[in-house]
């Protein structure tokens, strides 16, 4: 039962940043300043330094960069801080048919034990490739259970992958500690993220402390069982685990290259529901809704994206994974980035008043398209009975309608310009596109 885990060990230890295409390299640094990105932003919220401020006193041995606060702290303390703010503010890539985000698991890690280490550009790459793909064959090859979120689950053993390849450890220790690590799951509640409880947003912090916590118990003589993915994957905290997909193209089909990225700052299910929207805003007047001349929006779209149906959304998490306050605030600020989901606009009367005339409904024959089509109709009636109707079927940023390297730059360059200059900035992006000349990454991430 477990040859499959055999054959991704050995893959995972022979694979080196030779054996990867252009576009697997590209792709792979795209990952990388954009999770940056993500992450620096995120570390300005209040409870993210809260969180890096009670933890330093714990750290003897500061050789980690805590990103975008210009602070060090031990490796585990920096995968655990950095992580959780990458998913502040909901801006961090996915991947759509693993069902989750693996680079806000991995990349932390990775970069934490890498500087620590002194690894090269080219071994943190290489790493970052590995432990992305093994986390998402797991999310591919598993259904978790309805009531878990996918933070702080598969991308545990991402972590612990990243870092077994950053130490160059054999087959048989790769073997264990992935099955260590596989007993490291989170018990994760999907309920958080509808209620508001940030405690979600510790999840993948949590995913690259035990990842790298994973390979000190390795280190330390500790033995999981014969097959943890298999056990835990397969029964624990998922309904069914196929092993042939954790093999099947293994080294031809990486799924770093089927990832994808965010424009909007929320919830990726809310994302073709956004894309229906901006096209109907389009055919406007100057480009917008007049909320005052709207009676009613209705959104059909898949199971997943349906239950983000909350009208009042308690705070700022929440109202990300609302659709209905998406919704409104993109039609009232002409925009769904980060300003437009802050905790002063969930309080705003006249978005809580549009959220309310926003409904949405499960669409079956959408759900039937999933996981390679999340779509998404969207109509907007108005009071004098005109109605725009717009259906979206991929949602930008998708494999099959990626956004252009230029607006991925962009999209760092708003983010992190602000924290660091737009000189620094800059500086940052065009090191992360030759991250492989390093010889030592630790120059790179002390400036981030």
């Amino acid at each position: 039962m477990s040859e499959y885990l055999d054959q991704i060990c050995r893959f995972v230890v022979k694979t080196n940043f030779e054996d990867f295409n252009k576009t697997v390299i590209e792709q792979a640094k795209k990952v990388v300043y954009d999770t940056i990105g993500a992450i620096a932003v995120g570390a300005q919220q209040k409870e993210p330094k809260e969180m890096a401020k009670n933890l330093a006193p714990f750290s003897k041995h500061p050789s980690s960069t805590l990103i975008g606060q210009k602070k060090k702290i031990d490796p585990l303390n920096a995968a655990l801080i950095n992580g959780t703010a990458g998913t502040w503010l909901e801006l961090d890539e996915g991947n759509q048919f693993a069902r989750g985000h693996a680079g806000i698991h991995v990349v932390p890690a990775a970069l934490a034990v890498g500087e620590e280490k002194g690894a090269s550009g080219k071994a943190l790459l290489t790493a970052l490739v590995l432990g992305y793909e093994i986390a998402c064959r797991i999310g591919i090859a598993s259904k978790l259970r309805m009531t878990m979120h996918p933070h702080g689950s598969w991308g545990t053993i991402g972590g612990a992958v990243a870092v077994g390849k950053l130490m160059s450890i054999n087959i048989d220790q790769m073997k264990t500690l992935i099955n260590i690590a596989s007993s490291m799951t989170l018990a994760t509640s999907r309920k958080t993220m509808l209620e508001g409880g940030t405690v979600r947003n510790l999840y993948a912090g949590v995913s690259g402390y035990m990842g790298i916590l994973a390979y000190y118990l390795l280190k330390s003589g500790f033995t999981g069982e014969a097959d943890g993915i298999g056990s835990v994957y397969g029964g624990v905290v998922s309904d069914s685990f196929d092993p042939s997909v954790m093999v099947e193209e293994l080294g031809s089909r990486y799924e770093i290259t089927r990832n994808y990225f965010k424009q909007h700052a929320c919830c990726r299910y809310n994302h073709s529901s956004l894309d229906a929207l901006y096209r109907i805003m389009s055919q406007q007047k100057d480009g917008k809704l007049d909320p005052k001349d709207i009676e009613a929006i209705k959104v059909e779209t898949y199971s997943l994206a349906a239950q983000l149906c909350s009208q009042n959304p308690e705070n700022m998490l929440a109202a990300k994974f609302s659709i209905p306050f998406s919704i409104a605030t993109t039609i009232i600020h002409g925009n769904s980035w980060v300003e437009s989901f802050l905790s002063d606009k969930v309080r705003q009367p006249r978005i809580k008043a549009l959220a309310s005339r926003v409904e949405v409904v499960e669409k079956t024959e959408f759900t039937q398209m999933m996981p390679s089509r999340r779509p998404s109709c969207v109509t907007v009636r108005l009071k004098d009975g005109t109605t725009f109707t717009e259906t979206v079927y991929i949602s930008k940023g998708d494999i099959e309608d990626p956004y252009s390297t230029d607006e991925l730059e962009t999209k760092f360059l708003n983010l992190a310009t602000p924290i660091y200059g737009k000189r620094k900035a800059k500086e940052i992006l065009e090191q992360t596109k030759k991250a492989e000349t390093f010889s030592n990454i630790r120059k790179y991430t002390e400036g981030l």
